[in-house]
């Protein structure tokens, strides 16, 4: 559904290209290219906007401010990816690479991967790649219906560890973007067993604290991400301690989606502080992916094929 719809939104920038190029063709080129680049870089002013109101919101924020320097170089890194995620993957790659469920070595640990809000499967596949060329095993789900409810999408994310669990007969690892934290955070609270078929769950750029923005949030998640909302209230009193423990939290002072930025951080679990890193792009950073994905041998390393999953 999402890909479709994100399909419709580029051919439609498309569309308008074609028809302002028909419009102006006897005009002056430096008109032409100006209505294009007006086209092309709308959504860098977009996310100019959201970087001066995320940097305005974090001056009260114990996280260490983010300087000029480090919001100009987030400001052009999440301009790059946005469309490589919104106009190129998520539309027209989500199903390029299928999920993997055996390793290249039996008992090989694997990942789930959990999407954020208005996002699928393909926002994942650079992760995916490079488990490909490590031989892990793998599975990103997709969170639907795309503006339901939080806990909508628990009985997804319980299948896909469970199917991979079953292959693999380890623990797995979850790695979670923005909303999807909270998605897994639903599920572990769920499920009594939930604990003992995963390693950690990582989470990036999560709002386990909501969001500055969820104030204009309309959808049912949109309005569960709202700063100290009843949901993450209700989410909070059934989580136990040993439960968050579990969890490792990437935050940034950088993030222009969920802000201020100790939002995205969750009492009682790991929180690892990065700066200088955007929403998107905090995703697709490759020191954090190899730091990510580093947690695979490190559990090999710990728990042995075949060991308890509860211990």
């Amino acid at each position: 559904m999402l890909a479709r719809l994100q399909q419709f939104i580029v051919a439609g920038l498309l569309a308008l290209a074609a028809l302002w190029l028909a419009l102006t063709r006897h005009e002056s080129p430096a008109l032409v290219v100006s209505g294009l680049l007006v086209l092309g870089l709308a959504h860098a002013l977009f996310l100019g906007l959201e970087f001066a109101l995320m940097h305005h919101v974090n001056r009260r924020d114990p996280a260490p401010r983010a300087s000029g320097s480090q919001l100009v170089r987030a400001w052009l890194a999440e301009s790059l990816q946005a469309p490589r995620v919104f106009a190129w993957r998520q539309p027209f790659r989500s199903r390029a690479l299928a999920d993997r469920l055996q390793g290249a070595r039996a008992g090989q640990a694997g990942v789930v991967f959990v999407h954020g809000f208005v996002c699928n499967r393909g926002f994942w596949n650079p992760w995916m790649q490079r488990l490909r060329r490590t031989g892990h095993p793998h599975v990103a789900v997709d969170l639907e219906p795309v503006f339901g409810s939080i806990d909508d999408y628990v009985p997804r994310v319980d299948a896909a560890v469970r199917r991979l669990y079953a292959a693999s007969g380890r623990p797995v690892l979850l790695v979670c973007h923005s909303m999807g934290g909270l998605a897994a955070r639903a599920w572990l609270a769920s499920r009594d067993d939930a604990p003992a078929l995963v390693s950690q769950v990582v989470t990036l750029g999560t709002p386990h604290q909501g969001t500055w923005l969820g104030r204009w949030g309309t959808s049912p998640n949109g309005r569960q991400m709202q700063l100290d909302s009843p949901w993450l209230r209700s989410l909070a009193g059934r989580e136990t301690a040993a439960l968050r423990a579990q969890l490792v939290c990437y935050y940034s002072n950088c993030d222009n989606i969920v802000f201020p930025a100790g939002t995205a951080a969750l009492p009682g679990a790991d929180n690892r502080f990065v700066a200088g890193l955007a929403h998107v792009a905090m995703a697709f950073d490759e020191a954090l992916i190899s730091q990510v994905l580093g947690r695979l041998d490190a559990d090999a390393r710990v728990a042995p094929a075949g060991a308890d999953p509860g211990v």
